[in-house]
């Protein structure tokens, strides 16, 4: 923790003991998500003196400033941006803590929050939460949808429970394991009716007439399609739409004659969509779970994570 405090303040760190209490963390989350003292105040059901005297005594204690105050608001320090991560991280170990305890109590009541990506997200995931849904009515699933880069440290700040989607590498961030769940093969598509499906094996060179939906520049998925396109001597398309969400991209491709790369079980569930006569057996990453190393999970993301182990197996029977 020297990187909070600096080595002048070792001696003084064993005072956190007595003297951290949890208002602390609660008080100084909230400032920052609300960027003012007054409607941190209010978010908390509290006066604006006692949250300024308890940010005040934190600040004592931690012997830094951690928010600058301006017209418009509070804004974190360095030293409070570092101080968050682990206050988020602490007050998430809490929550799950606490839904383990009445999970296990009441039978796997609680949240379990996933971290979705465009594989495994169209069909995988929706069938394991209606499965956990029939179980256990009283579990809510908090689904959120960005890029792995994005999802990754939410994941290891305790933010996120697990990430289902294409496994990405992971030795460059660790604290997290993977667990495969089956393999999901991608595929062209367009709309029913485009002019390119009148071509029996259409070329990857003459497709680049039309404009195409890839994802964002920062996805595994984006370098691997860009990568197809360098193999055949041919530069990326130009004319296109960056883009991860399926709905989005659902209604772009019926709509337009775009192109799309999109994961094959989305495209056998869409009577909307067709695939292109253009092989893409380069990219077929393994889909299945990133979670925390050495942090366990809660009832209820336990309990999700069986049954996509168990619909990837049916999935994959099928």
């Amino acid at each position: 923790m020297d990187h909070i405090f600096g080595p002048a303040r070792e001696a003084d760190i064993d005072l956190l003991h007595g003297r951290l209490k949890l208002r602390h963390l609660v008080v100084v989350v909230a400032v920052a998500d609300q960027g003012s003292v007054l409607r941190a105040a209010d978010r908390l059901r509290l006066a604006q003196p006692a949250v300024t005297r308890c940010l005040r005594e934190l600040e004592q204690i931690l012997g830094v400033q951690l928010f600058v105050r301006g017209p418009r608001g509070v804004t974190p320090t360095p030293s409070g941006e570092a101080f968050l991560e682990h206050a988020r991280a602490a007050l998430a170990e809490l929550r799950r803590a606490g839904e383990r305890v009445s999970g296990l109590a009441r039978g796997a009541m609680g949240t379990v929050r996933v971290g979705t990506l465009l594989a495994g997200s169209s069909v995988l995931l929706p069938q394991a939460i209606a499965g956990l849904k029939r179980t256990h009515p009283g579990v809510t699933v908090a689904v959120h949808e960005a890029t792995f880069d994005t999802h990754a440290p939410r994941l290891l700040a305790g933010e996120l429970d697990l990430i289902v989607g294409r496994l990405n590498p992971i030795t460059r961030l660790g604290g997290l394991r993977q667990i495969k769940l089956c393999n999901e093969p991608m595929r062209l598509v367009v709309r029913r009716g485009h002019p390119a499906l009148a071509q029996d094996a259409p070329a990857l060179a003459g497709l680049l007439a039309y404009p195409w939906i890839l994802p964002l520049q920062q996805t595994a998925l984006r370098r691997e399609v860009e990568q197809v396109f360098a193999d055949e001597g041919l530069e990326p398309p130009t004319d296109l739409v960056e883009c991860t969400s399926i709905l989005t991209v659902r209604a772009l491709l019926r709509q337009t004659d775009m192109i799309a790369v999109l994961p094959e079980p989305i495209v056998a569930a869409d009577r909307d969509l067709a695939p292109l006569a253009v092989p893409l057996d380069r990219i077929r990453r393994p889909v299945g779970v990133t979670l925390p190393q050495g942090r366990a999970l809660a009832p209820p993301a336990t309990l999700l994570l069986d049954l996509l182990r168990e619909r990837a197996a049916a999935l994959a029977g099928s």
